[in-house]
């Protein structure tokens, strides 16, 4: 969760917003991706933190599922990337902050919940909360001046 902590803070440094995820191996123990929120400088809706993880581990281990691999997050995952880590069968997912707002998976549609969700990741939330959620408020916080 720290590696997933400094890529949030490389977000938060491109004036995006600070979410970070990586994705790790815990049979191997190794990080297989990482990467951070970069909609803005992508000009891309879609590049949240963990659609871009996602994406860079499956290229890295050449295939769409990955089986077996944890996602963690600095940030509850919204219902595009909750639907995003069922589809590539995320074994676990953990996360820090919770999103009361955006956030599906503790919030809003609970989209793990539906009964029309075929794959249901282990889910692991407040692993490192507050510095996640300080780093979120500190980069709102200095954005409304």
């Amino acid at each position: 969760m720290r590696i997933a902590l400094a890529e949030a803070q490389a977000a938060a440094d491109a004036g995006e917003t600070p979410v970070g995820a990586v994705v790790f191996d815990p049979a191997t123990g190794q990080v297989v991706a990482k990467a951070h929120n970069q909609p803005i400088g992508l000009h891309d809706p879609t590049a949240h933190a963990e659609i871009l993880a996602l994406r860079a581990a499956a290229r890295a281990i050449g295939n769409y599922r990955l089986n077996g691999l944890e996602l963690f997050v600095t940030l509850e995952p919204c219902a595009m990337c909750a639907g995003a880590i069922s589809h590539a069968r995320i074994a676990r997912l953990v996360f820090g902050a919770d999103d009361t707002k955006g956030g599906a998976v503790l919030h809003g549609p609970r989209f793990f919940d539906q009964p029309t969700c075929h794959w249901r990741p282990a889910v692991t939330d407040g692993v490192l909360r507050d510095e996640s959620a300080a780093l979120l408020r500190g980069f709102f916080k200095a954005r409304r001046g």
